[in-house]
C-alpha cells in the first residue's frame, strides 16, 4: 500500500525531523503556485494547492488514499447532541422569552421549528455571522433544551472514546499534521516582516517582485479609497471600487504589482493622500513570497477547519479528528513549552489586533468549530481568555476595527455560559479585572478624583465609544443570578463590588453644573459622554441589586460597603457651611445653609442610588427587621443626598425611560428612606429650605405677604414654579409605593399601573407601550404578563396598527400626578380623563386613587400629611386662592394642594374601613383641617377655606374637586360617628342605605326617560310640516334619479352600430381649478384639459424576457398579445382652461431653476421631463389631456352588409395607395413633410389643435423613451396604444376586484378613459392625414389581405383589442374624404365584428385541452355546433396542426371565457368614446346576453363567422383569456425569507454574502441592493441593482421586498422612490421595519392586497409623489444607488 502514497508522503512517513520536511515543501511549493503576477487566479491556485500541497497532508494523514481514508471516519461519525450550526450573515435566528438563559441564547432556524419554544413566547432576529445555535446546551435554556433532531437517546447515555476506532499510529500522524499545520498559519499570519521569512520556509529563488498591498481600517470611507487608488494607481473608478470592495471585505488587497520602487510610489501617494484630516490608510510592501505563504496559510486553517470540524450543515463530520485538534489546542493553553502565553492560541489571541480582517475570520471560525463547542476546552480557552483580558482590551482600544472582528468579540460565548461565569469570577477573579480595565481607561479626573469629560478630544471620544464594550462583557457575567453561594464566590463578587464602588464614586458628582431655573439647560457633548456612561451602566447596577437580593449576607455587607463609600464621597461636603436653625409652626430643626440656585450640582449620584436600592432590598426581604443597627446610618447620608435629588425633577434626560430607574426612581426612593427616619415637620422644612421656599412660608403672617407685597412679577413666576415643583414632590414622597418593599405590593403590580397610566393618555400601540416602559437586562419589560388585566386589545384594519384600550373598570385608578408623566403627558392624560368622565355622565373631578399601605419600614412616611408644616402650607395656598385678583398663586398649585388634601382624606377613610380591635386609627387628619389657627392671628382652618372655595366665581374649573373632597369628609365624619355604634347596627343601616340608594336611582332614570319621549312628542307635533316638506323631497329625489336612469322596459341599449342609441344632447359646462371661471366644452371654444401621468408599463406583461426595442426603428403599430410592454395614462380628474396651466407651468419651471440654483437637489417631480404636480391635489402629473365634446354623427336608416362594404372598402383602400404613392413614401426614421392639400375642413379651435398635439407629443415621448418630434408619425399609434392599454388595465382590475363593468369606477377614471378614447378619435386632425390612412390600410390588412401591404403580421401576433381601438380610431381620417354615404357606426359595426370573428380564431387556435365537468343544455346546443364548424373550418385550412376535439361544449366553452376581456374591454371603448349609457344590468353581476347585446352582438358570436375568411398559419401561442398578472406569492411566516436572503450570495463578489438582500415582488428575483459590487451602467450612469432592474422588469417602476429591513421599496426612474409599509405584521398588528422589535412577523393578505393593487392602477409612482411630498427628506435619498 505503501507504494501508492505521493512520493512526498512516502518521505514524511520515513524522517524524523517531520516538522522540517514540510516546511521544505512548502518553501518549494507555495511561491510556485500563488501571487505569480499583477492578476490572481483563485481557480488555478486552489486546483494546484489541492495538488501539490493539501493532498500530501490528507495522504499522511490518513495513511491511504483520503477518499477512503475519511469515508471510514464519516462513518464512525455519532449523531452530536449539541447542535452548533454557525450561523451566517443575515440568517434568522430565534430565542424564546419564556424558557433562555439570556438573550443571546439563540436557536437555528431548523432546531427551532423542532423545539417546543415554537409555541412559546418568542423573538426573531438577523445574525450578523458568527455565533453558533445553541439547541443541546442545557444551561442555555430554562426548559426544552433539545430539539426533536438533537434528543439525546438514552442508550447514548454511556459515550464511548471518540480515539477508540483510531489506530495508534493514526492518533500520532495526526498530531504531527495538525500542529505543523497550525504553527504554520500562526507563523505566517502573525508575521510582520515585509521582507522576510520566517527560517525554514525561505525561497530557493527569490526574484523582485513585490505587492503594493492596501489594508482596511473603519476610519476612512469607501469614496475616500476609492478617490486615493484612482491618483495612486492609475485605475479606472470601476476598478478603484472593485479594489475598495474586496479590501472592505477581506481586509487587504493588492493594488499594484512590479519591483520594489514602483510599489513604493504607490505606497507614498496613498499615504500623502490619506494623512490630511486623520491617520492614513495602512499600506505595506510585500514581497511577494511573504504574501504566497499568507495566502496559503490562510488556505491552511479553512482546511484544518473543513477536517476537524465545520463542514456544511453537518457539524464534527469526522468527530474523532476534532478531538485529536481539540486535544492540541488544549495542550498548548495547559503549558505553553516556553512560559507564559506562549502557546499557538496565546499567540492568535495577543496578535489579534495586527492580523487583516480575512485572517482574523478564518482562526475565528476555527476557534469556534473546535475549542468552543466543547465545554472542557471552551473553559480552558476561558481561563486563558481572562489571564490576557486586560491586554486583549487595550490592544481592541486601540485598533479601529469593529468589534465583530476582534478577538475580544468571543466573550459572548464564555461570559454567558453560568458555570463559567461563575468559575472564572472566584478563579480568576473577573469582574474585578473587567471594572479595573475600565476604570484605567478613563484617565481624565478632577481635583476630587472625579471623571472629566470637559476636553475630550475626537480620538479620546473615539476611544471612549470602544472601552464602553467592556461593560457589556461585564453585563454578560453578571446576566445569570447565582441560585446557590459559596463563601469564594461571596468573598470575590465583594471584592468586585469594591471595585466597582471605587468606578461609582469617580462618577459621583462629576459634571456638577448651576441649575437655572426656568431655562432650558443645553447638552453639551461632554454631558453627553458623562451621561451615557451612566445609561451604559444601569443595567450592571440593576443587575448587582439582583445579585444581593438572593444572598442576606452578600446584601448586608453590600449595604455597609455601599454606605461606606458614601460616606466617603460626601466626608467634605459641610465643610465651611454655615449652620442654621429652621422654624415653623412650632417646630425647630438645625441644618445648613445651601443656596441650590447658586451652587454647582449633579445629576450623576450613583453610589446614592445604588444605597438607595440596597435599602429597599432590605426592606423587601425583611433583613432590616432583623437587623436594625445597621439603618440609623442612612439619615445623615439622606440629608444630604435630598439637597441634589429634588433638583432634576423636570430634565427631560432623567426622566427618560432608558435610565430613570436607577437616576430618578432611586432618588425618589433616598428621600423617602430619609423621609421615613425623620420628624415629617423637619423634612419639610428642609425641603422648603432647599427649595428656597422657607421664607415665605414661615413668616407669621404668610397667608396675607401677597396683599402687602408688590414684588417682581419675575420672582412671583419663579417661586410659583418652585411651589408647584415642590408640592409635586411631596405627593411622590408620600404616593409612591408601587416598588415591592416600599408599599405592599407585588412585582408586577409596578408594571401595571405604568401601563395603566400610558393607556390613560390615549390608546397606543403595542411597540408604544413597550417603548414607554423600562426594560431589563434582557430587554424584557414584563408587559405581556400583565397587559390583559388592564387593557382590550382593538384588531386593526388594512392600514394603522392594532391598539389597546384601558379597561373601562380600571378608569379609578388614575394618578393625575403620576410620578413618571411629563408636563405634555400630565396634560393630555387630564383632558382625555376629564372627556371620559363627560361622556359617562359623570362629574369630572379626577381624585387620587386609593393607594396600597406602605410596608412597615417605610410606614411613617403617612404621618407627612398630617403634619403641622403641610397643614400651615396647605393652609397659605388656600387662602391665596380665595384671593381671585392677588395672581400670586397659580390653578396648578391650587389643584396640587386639593390633590394632597384627597390623599390624606383617602389614607384617613382606608385607616378606618381596615381598622379592628388590635389595631387603633392614629390618623386623623379630617380633626386637623378642621383646627382654626391659633392666636393672635386666628387663620381659618383647612375646611373653612374649602367652603369658601366651593363658592367662589372664579374657580369654576376645581368646583368638582373640591365638592368630593367636601362629600369625603363627612363621609369620614359619618364613619367615625359609626364606629362608636355597634358594628351590627352599622352593617344593616349600610344595606338599607345601599337599598334607598338604588331605589332613587331606578325612580330617577324612569322619570327622565319619560320626559325625553315627552320631549320627543311635543318636537315631532310642532314640526309636522317640516317633517312633511322633506319627505316629498325624498321622494322626488328618488324619482328623478329613476328618470334618468334608463330601464329595462325602453328600447335595448347599443353603443356600437348603426341601431346605437344616442343620448339627448347636453351642454356639458366645467370649472377651471385655477381661475374657477366656468366654461363650455365645444370644439370650437377655448381649450379644456385633464392633468394626466402619463407611464410605460409590465403591468400586464406576460413576457417581461423580451429585449427592449431600439427607439428610432421600433414600429408599435400592432401589440403582441404578451403585452410586453405597454403605455398606460392616469388621471387626478381635475380640470383647468389650457393657457392657465400653461401660465401654471411656466411658473413651475422658473421656480425650478431658482430652487436649483440655490438647493442643488431633487424634488419630487422633474420639470425637465415635463413633469409637475397638479394644483388642487398635488397628484403627479407630466402632460395634459384636452376634454372634447361627443363627435355627432347622422343615422343613416339603411346601410350595406359586412361583403358590400368589403368591396367598397378595397375600393377605398386602392384609390388611397395611389394617391400615397404620389407623395414621398412613408419612413419612420425620416421626417415627412406637411402634406400639400388638405381634403377636410378641421373643427377645433386652435388652442385645441395644440393641446392635441401636446399630449400626442408627450405619449409619444414616454411610451418610446425618445425626444419630443411633433412630425414623428408613430404619434397617432402610441396614442392609441395608450387608449387600449388603459382600458385594458381598467378591465382587469374590475375583474380582480369583483366589481361591475360600469358603475364601479371613480370619476377620475371615468373621465379619463373619455377624454382618451375622444382624443383619440380626433388625434389624426393633428397629424398628416396620408400618413394616419397608411396606418388604417396596415391595420386593416391584419384581417383582410392586401397584396400591396408587405410584412402583415400573423393573426397570432396582434393583441384584438390593441387592433380594435387602432382601426377604428384611425378610420376618422378615411371616412373625411369618403363621399359613398357609409355611416361611422355602421363601419365601426363591421370593424368590430371582422375582430371578434378574428379573436374567437385566435382563442380556438391557441385552446388547450382541459378537463371541464359538462353541464350543457339545450339552450347552449347551438353554440357548440357553431364552435365545432368553426373548429373544423380551422382544421381544413392548418392541417394536421390542430388536434381533433370531440365536444363542441368544451370549445364554446374555451371561446366563450376567452372572448370575455375582449368584449368587457370593447365594451368600455365604446360607451366612452360613443357616449351611450350602459344598461343597468351591467352595473350589477355579469350578465352574457346584456354585454352582447349591448354590442350589437348575436348572443352566439359564432354567428358572425363567415367561410370566406383567410387564415395565415400560427406562429406562436398565447393562451386565452390571460390571467391578470399578480405579485409573487409570498411565506406566511417572515423568517422563511430571511432564511432564503441568508443563502443568497452577491452574484459579483465571488461568493460573499450580500448586506442588502432585497426581492423584486413583480417577478421574484433577488437581488444585491445598495452595494458598490452589483452597480451597473444604464443610460451612461451608474446605478444600483435594483433600479438596474426596475427597467428590465418594470419599464422604469419596481416594487421591492428589503428582507433584512422587513421595509417595502417603491422606485419609480432613476431619482424617485420611497418605503413603504411592508405587509408582514405582529400578533399585535404592527409592521417592525428594521427587525428591531423581533417579533414573530406574519403575511397579512389584505396588506399584501393593497400593494398589489397600487400596482395593477399604476399607482406606484403617484404614491412616491405623495411621500416625498409629505417628507422632504425622502427627496434627497440617492435612490438610483439602491
Amino acid at each position: 500500500m505503501v507504494s501508492l502514497l505521493p512520493p512526498s508522503t512516502q518521505k514524511w512517513l520515513q524522517v524524523t525531523d517531520l516538522y522540517k520536511e514540510v516546511y521544505h515543501h512548502l518553501a518549494r511549493y507555495v511561491p510556485k503556485i500563488y501571487c505569480l503576477g499583477p492578476n490572481l487566479n483563485p481557480q488555478s491556485e486552489d486546483l494546484l494547492a489541492q495538488m501539490l500541497l493539501q493532498a500530501p497532508l490528507e495522504w499522511y494523514l490518513c495513511g491511504e488514499d483520503p477518499s477512503t481514508g475519511l469515508a471510514k471516519l464519516e462513518q464512525n461519525n455519532q449523531p452530536s447532541q449539541l447542535c452548533g450550526h454557525v450561523f451566517k450573515v443575515g440568517e434568522p435566528t430565534y430565542s424564546c422569552r419564556e424558557c433562555a438563559a439570556d438573550p443571546t441564547c439563540v436557536l437555528c432556524m431548523q432546531c427551532f421549528l423542532g423545539s417546543v419554544h415554537k409555541e412559546h413566547r418568542y423573538r426573531m432576529t438577523t445574525s450578523g455571522g458568527g455565533g453558533f445555535c445553541d439547541c443541546g446546551d442545557t444551561e442555555a435554556w430554562k426548559k426544552g433544551p433539545y430539539c426533536q433532531k438533537h434528543e439525546p437517546n438514552i442508550s447514548d447515555s454511556c459515550q464511548e472514546d471518540p480515539l477508540a476506532h483510531l489506530s495508534t499510529d493514526m492518533i500520532a500522524r495526526c498530531y504531527n499534521v495538525f500542529s505543523i499545520v497550525l504553527k504554520y498559519a500562526v507563523d505566517m499570519l502573525t508575521w510582520d516582516k515585509e521582507d522576510e521569512l520566517p527560517p525554514g520556509l525561505e525561497p530557493p529563488d527569490r526574484s523582485d517582485t513585490y505587492y503594493c498591498m492596501l489594508f482596511n481600517d473603519e476610519v476612512h470611507t469607501y469614496e475616500q479609497v476609492i478617490y486615493t487608488l484612482q491618483k495612486a494607481v492609475n485605475c479606472t473608478q470601476k476598478e478603484a471600487v472593485s479594489f475598495a470592495t474586496t479590501v472592505d471585505r477581506d481586509g487587504r488587497k493588492s493594488v499594484r504589482f512590479g519591483d520594489f520602487a514602483f510599489c513604493e510610489l504607490a505606497k507614498s501617494v496613498i499615504v500623502r493622500n490619506t494623512s490630511r484630516q486623520s491617520k492614513p490608510l495602512r499600506v505595506q510592501v510585500m514581497h511577494s513570497s511573504v504574501v504566497a505563504h499568507q495566502c496559503f496559510a490562510l488556505k491552511a486553517l479553512h482546511w484544518l477547519g473543513h477536517v476537524i470540524g465545520y463542514s456544511g450543515q453537518i457539524l464534527f463530520k469526522y468527530k474523532e479528528l476534532n478531538t485529536i485538534f481539540k486535544c492540541l489546542l488544549g495542550v498548548g493553553l495547559e503549558r505553553g513549552p516556553e512560559g507564559e502565553n506562549s502557546s499557538l492560541v496565546d499567540t492568535l489571541m495577543l496578535c489579534d489586533s495586527k492580523m487583516w480582517k480575512g485572517a482574523r475570520n478564518v482562526y475565528h471560525q476555527l476557534f469556534m468549530s473546535s475549542l468552543l463547542m466543547d465545554l472542557k476546552y471552551k473553559k480552558l480557552f476561558a481561563i486563558q481568555f481572562a489571564k490576557n483580558y486586560e491586554r486583549l482590551q487595550s490592544d481592541y482600544v486601540k485598533d479601529d476595527h469593529d468589534r465583530e472582528f476582534s478577538v475580544t468579540d468571543l466573550s459572548v460565548q464564555m461570559f454567558t455560559v453560568p458555570s463559567l461565569a461563575r468559575m472564572l469570577i472566584t478563579e480568576e477573579n473577573l469582574m474585578t479585572i473587567i471594572i479595573r480595565t475600565f476604570v484605567d481607561h478613563l484617565r481624565h479626573r478632577d481635583l476630587q478624583g472625579r471623571f472629566q469629560f470637559e476636553r475630550y478630544t475626537a480620538q479620546q471620544a473615539f476611544k471612549f465609544r470602544r472601552v464602553q464594550s467592556l461593560i457589556g462583557d461585564l453585563k454578560y457575567v453578571l446576566i445569570s443570578r447565582p441560585t446557590e453561594w459559596s463563601d469564594q464566590l461571596r468573598e470575590k463578587f465583594l471584592e468586585g463590588l469594591d471595585t466597582f464602588l471605587e468606578l461609582l464614586k469617580c462618577m459621583q458628582g462629576m459634571d456638577p453644573v448651576v441649575r437655572q431655573v426656568g431655562q432650558h439647560i443645553e447638552m453639551e457633548p461632554e454631558w453627553e459622554a458623562a451621561f451615557t456612561l451612566q445609561m451604559k451602566l444601569t443595567h450592571i447596577i440593576s443587575m448587582i441589586q439582583e445579585w444581593c437580593a438572593t444572598d442576606e449576607r452578600v446584601l448586608i455587607a453590600a449595604y455597609k460597603k455601599c454606605l461606606t463609600a458614601l460616606t466617603h464621597c460626601h466626608s467634605g461636603f459641610t465643610d465651611g457651611e454655615q449652620p442654621i436653625t429652621l422654624s415653623m409652626c412650632g417646630h425647630s430643626v438645625d441644618t445648613i445653609r445651601y443656596c441650590v440656585s447658586q451652587e454647582k450640582v449633579s445629576i450623576h449620584l450613583p453610589v446614592s442610588r445604588l444605597l438607595a436600592g440596597l435599602h429597599v432590598l432590605l426592606s423587601k426581604m425583611e433583613v432590616a427587621y432583623r437587623f436594625p443597627e445597621q439603618l440609623p446610618l442612612v439619615s445623615r447620608a439622606v440629608t444630604v443626598t435630598v439637597v441634589h435629588s429634588v433638583l432634576w425633577l423636570q430634565i427631560y434626560y432623567y426622566h427618560n425611560v432608558k435610565c430613570r430607574v436607577e437616576m430618578f426612581d432611586k432618588d425618589l426612593i433616598m428621600l423617602q428612606a430619609g423621609a421615613s427616619m425623620m420628624d415629617p415637620n423637619h423634612f419639610l422644612m428642609i425641603v422648603l429650605s432647599r427649595f428656597e421656599l422657607y421664607h415665605i412660608f414661615s413668616s407669621a403672617d404668610c397667608r396675607k405677604r401677597y396683599n402687602r407685597e408688590n414684588a417682581n412679577k419675575d420672582v412671583v413666576q419663579q417661586n410659583n414654579t418652585l411651589m408647584e415643583e415642590m408640592l409635586h414632590l411631596i405627593m411622590m414622597v408620600v404616593g409612591e409605593r408601587f416598588e415591592a418593599g416600599i408599599g405592599q405590593v407585588e412585582g408586577c403590580d409596578e408594571i401595571k399601573r405604568e401601563i395603566l397610566h400610558q393607556l390613560c393618555i390615549r390608546p397606543m400601540a403595542h411597540s408604544e407601550l413597550v417603548k414607554a416602559l423600562p426594560e431589563n437586562e434582557n430587554k424584557e419589560t414584563g408587559m405581556e404578563r400583565v397587559i390583559d388585566c388592564v387593557a382590550l386589545f382593538k384588531k386593526p384594519g388594512v392600514t394603522g396598527r392594532g391598539l389597546y384600550e384601558l379597561r373601562p373598570e380600571c378608569a379609578k385608578q388614575f394618578n393625575l400626578y403620576f410620578h413618571h408623566y411629563s408636563r405634555a403627558d400630565q396634560s393630555k392624560a387630564e383632558e382625555a380623563q376629564r372627556k371620559l368622565k363627560r361622556q359617562n355622565g359623570e362629574d369630572t373631578a379626577l381624585p387620587p386613587p386609593v393607594l396600597p399601605p406602605f410596608c412597615p419600614l417605610f410606614a411613617s412616611l403617612v404621618n407627612i400629611l398630617q403634619c403641622d408644616v403641610l397643614l400651615g402650607m396647605l393652609g397659605a395656598v388656600l387662602q391665596w386662592a380665595v384671593e381671585p385678583s392677588a395672581g400670586h398663586w397659580s390653578e396648578s398649585m391650587l389643584q396640587r394642594v386639593l390633590h394632597l388634601i384627597g390623599m390624606a382624606l383617602l389614607e384617613e377613610q382606608q385607616q378606618l374601613e381596615n381598622s379592628n380591635e388590635d389595631n387603633d386609627v392614629y390618623f386623623n387628619f379630617t380633626l386637623k383641617m378642621c383646627r382654626p389657627g391659633e392666636a393672635p392671628s386666628n387663620t381659618a382652618s383647612v375646611l373653612a377655606l374649602l367652603e369658601n372655595l366651593q363658592n367662589a366665581p372664579h374657580l369654576e374649573v376645581h368646583k368638582d374637586m373640591i365638592r368630593w373632597l367636601l362629600k369625603t369628609v363627612a363621609g369620614i365624619k359619618t364613619m367615625r360617628e359609626r364606629s362608636a355604634s355597634t358594628s351590627t347596627t352599622a352593617c344593616d343601616k349600610d344595606k338599607a342605605e345601599r337599598k334607598r340608594k338604588v331605589e332613587m336611582a331606578r325612580l330617577r332614570r324612569e322619570k327622565v326617560m319619560a320626559q325625553m319621549s315627552e320631549m320627543q312628542r311635543h318636537f315631532i307635533n310642532e314640526n309636522k310640516e317640516l317633517f312633511q316638506q322633506s319627505l316629498e323631497e325624498l321622494e322626488a329625489s328618488t324619482s328623478t334619479s329613476l328618470e334618468h336612469s334608463p330601464t329595462s322596459s325602453d328600447a335595448a341599449l347599443a353603443c356600437v352600430g348603426p341601431r346605437r342609441s344616442r343620448p339627448r344632447e347636453k351642454r356639458q359646462v366645467v370649472t377651471c381649478i385655477l381661475c374657477q371661471e366656468e366654461q363650455e366644452i365645444r370644439a370650437d371654444g377655448k381649450a379644456m384639459v385633464l392633468a394626466a401621468f402619463i407611464q410605460r408599463s409590465t403591468v400586464m406583461s406576460k413576457n417581461r424576457k423580451r429585449p427592449p426595442h431600439d427607439p428610432k426603428r421600433y414600429d408599435p403599430l400592432f401589440m403582441h398579445p404578451d403585452l410586453s410592454f405597454g403605455t398606460h395614462t392616469g388621471s387626478c380628474g381635475h380640470i383647468m382652461h389650457s393657457h392657465c396651466w400653461q401660465r401654471y407651468f411656466e411658473a413651475v419651471q422658473a421656480k425650478e431653476q431658482r430652487r436649483q440654483q440655490r438647493l442643488r437637489v431633487h424634488t419630487s417631480y422633474d420639470v425637465g421631463n415635463g413633469e409637475f404636480l397638479c394644483p388642487l391635489c398635488e397628484c403627479l402629473s407630466n402632460t395634459v389631456i384636452p376634454l372634447l365634446p361627443r363627435t355627432k354623427s347622422s343615422s343613416s336608416c339603411e346601410q350595406p352588409g359586412l361583403g358590400q362594404w368589403l368591396k367598397t372598402s378595397g375600393q377605398q383602400i386602392k384609390a388611397m395607395h395611389s394617391a400615397h404613392r404620389k407623395l414621398q413614401p412613408m419612413s419612420y426614421h425620416v421626417d415627412l413633410p406637411v402634406p400639400l392639400f388638405t381634403l377636410f375642413r378641421n373643427p377645433y379651435s386652435s388652442t385645441i389643435k395644440e393641446m392635441l398635439t401636446t399630449f400626442g407629443t408627450a405619449t409619444y415621448k414616454v411610451g418610446l423613451k425618445v425626444h419630443p418630434n411633433e412630425q414623428d408619425p408613430r404619434i397617432p399609434i402610441m396614442c392609441w396604444g395608450s387608449c387600449a392599454y388603459t382600458i385594458q388595465s381598467i378591465e382587469r382590475l374590475l375583474v380582480d376586484e369583483k366589481k361591475p363593468l360600469f358603475g364601479s369606477l371613480p370619476c377620475r377614471q371615468d373621465d379619463c378613459l373619455s377624454s382618451l378614447a375622444r382624443f383619440g378619435s380626433a388625434c389624426w386632425t393633428a397629424a398628416c392625414q396620408p400618413t394616419v390612412q397608411g396606418h388604417f390600410i396596415r391595420l386593416l390588412a391584419a384581417l383582410i389581405p392586401d397584396p400591396q401591404v408587405e410584412a402583415s403580421p400573423c393573426i397570432l401576433d396582434v393583441d384584438m383589442l390593441h387592433l380594435l381601438v387602432s382601426v377604428v380610431l384611425s378610420y376618422g381620417s378615411v371616412h373625411s374624404q369618403d363621399s359613398s354615404g357609409l355611416s361611422v357606426d355602421a363601419v365601426q359595426l363591421h370593424l368590430f365584428h371582422l375582430i371578434t370573428v378574428a379573436h374567437m380564431v385566435q382563442i380556438l387556435l391557441t385552446s388547450e385541452e382541459v378537463t371541464m365537468e359538462q353541464e350543457s343544455g339545450e339552450a347552449e346546443r347551438g353554440e357548440e355546433e357553431g364552435a365545432c364548424r368553426l373548429y373544423n373550418t380551422l382544421r381544413t385550412r392548418v392541417g394536421s396542426s390542430l388536434p381533433e376535439v370531440g365536444s363542441g361544449w368544451h370549445l364554446w366553452r374555451c371561446v366563450k371565457t376567452g372572448i370575455l376581456p375582449y368584449l368587457r374591454g370593447a365594451a368600455l371603448f365604446f360607451h366612452h368614446l360613443n357616449g351611450v349609457p350602459a344598461p343597468p344590468e351591467l352595473h350589477g353581476q355579469y350578465n352574457w346576453e346584456v354585454l352582447c347585446g349591448y354590442l350589437s352582438l348575436p348572443s352566439n358570436p359564432l354567428q358572425l363567422f363567415h367561410k370566406s375568411l383567410s387564415l395565415t398559419l400560427p406562429l406562436t401561442s398565447n393562451g386565452f383569456p390571460r390571467e391578470s398578472n399578480s405579485l409573487i406569492d409570498l411565506p406566511d411566516d417572515y423568517s422563511a425569507l430571511i432564511n432564503q436572503a441568508s443563502s443568497f450570495t452577491c452574484p459579483k463578489s465571488g461568493g460573499d454574502k450580500s448586506r442588502a438582500p432585497t426581492l423584486c415582488l413583480v417577478c421574484g428575483s433577488m437581488l444585491c441592493s445598495q452595494s458598490y459590487c452589483c452597480q451597473t451602467e444604464l443610460e451612461g450612469e451608474d446605478v444600483g441593482a435594483c433600479t438596474a432592474h426596475t427597467f428590465a422588469c418594470g419599464a422604469g417602476v419596481g416594487i421591492f421586498l428589503r428582507v433584512r429591513e422587513s421595509q417595502v421599496l417603491f422606485l419609480a426612474g432613476k431619482t424617485k422612490g420611497c418605503f413603504y409599509a411592508p405587509p408582514y405584521l405582529d400578533d399585535y398588528g404592527e409592521t417592525d421595519q428594521g427587525l428591531r422589535r423581533g417579533n414573530p412577523l406574519h403575511l397579512c393578505h389584505e396588506r399584501y392586497r393593497k400593494i398589489q393593487k397600487l400596482w395593477r392602477q399604476h399607482s406606484i409612482t403617484e404614491e412616491i409623489g405623495h411621500a416625498q411630498e409629505a417628507n422632504q427628506t425622502l427627496v434627497g435619498i440617492d435612490w438610483q444607488h439602491l
